[in-house]
């Protein structure tokens, strides 16, 4: 209560530096005009992006959170409507597929690849050949290889990536079947740019337009057939107008 009263410099002051200083929470600070803004606007103290391999040992969890179940249901359906092969973008070192193993009976042809910077596909690597994954788990560092995959699945990666999912699907020769967003940041009324404390590092981040981000999708070709909403899992820019309204979405599209 105490905090409410000081006036708005001194509190958004005091939030600049708990950014700076964060290495456990998820926090997001700043509006900028575009992605590359956001980039070039990281206060020059921390580290930016994600591409290091030894955060990557520890930073997340190989565990499921009840914000995963409509990925891990569409998924499941997609095995089971025959499909054989996810194109995991951003999927940092795996985690989705270990994650995922323990709910889901796995094809013995399954072939999941992860799209992810150098450092994280690094210790994605060494981390599959030390759990005995690598029959069905690789990795690759270039995006236009999902061309072909029957699934392309992005569980809270759009966000950090310098092109929208439009882009990147104009881009493929081959269009995935599938199309599986989880945990996308988006904004109810507009696309919002700012920065978020990853602990070791800040990232770019962008909050994309909802109905944007399913235009997109739809207009590159694909029906949609499931969209829904991830309670529960919070998201707020303080100090930015309308930095209470984001929230994290999925949806499941099919190519027509």
């Amino acid at each position: 209560m105490l905090s409410t009263l000081m006036p708005a410099s001194i509190r958004e002051a005091a939030y600049r530096r708990k950014f700076l200083d964060n290495r456990e929470e998820n926090l997001f600070m700043g509006s900028f005009e575009s992605f590359a803004a956001a980039e070039a606007g990281a206060p020059p103290s921390k580290d930016v992006g994600y591409d290091n391999a030894e955060a990557a040992k520890t930073l997340y969890s190989h565990q499921i959170y009840f914000y995963d179940y409509p990925a891990l249901f569409w998924i499941g359906r997609s095995l089971d409507d025959g499909m054989r092969s996810v194109f995991d973008l951003g999927g940092h070192v795996g985690i989705k597929y270990y994650a995922f193993r323990r709910m889901l009976n796995y094809p013995p042809d399954l072939r999941w690849t992860v799209c992810d910077v150098p450092g994280v596909v690094k210790t994605g690597e060494e981390l599959a050949a030390q759990r005995e994954a690598t029959a069905q788990l690789n990795f690759t560092t270039d995006f236009h290889n999902a061309s072909g995959y029957d699934v392309l699945y992005a569980s809270g990666s759009l966000q950090y990536l310098p092109l929208r999912i439009s882009e990147i699907l104009a881009a493929l020769p081959v269009k995935p079947k599938r199309i599986i967003v989880n945990t996308a940041a988006v904004h109810p009324d507009r696309t919002l740019y700012t920065l978020n404390s990853i602990g070791f590092a800040v990232c770019p981040y962008r909050i994309q337009h909802h109905d944007q981000l399913l235009s997109d999708i739809a207009e590159a070709g694909y029906r949609r057939r499931d969209a829904w909403r991830n309670e529960g899992k919070p998201i707020e820019v303080p100090f930015v107008d309308g930095g209470d309204k984001p929230y994290y979405a999925g949806c499941c599209f099919d190519l027509h």
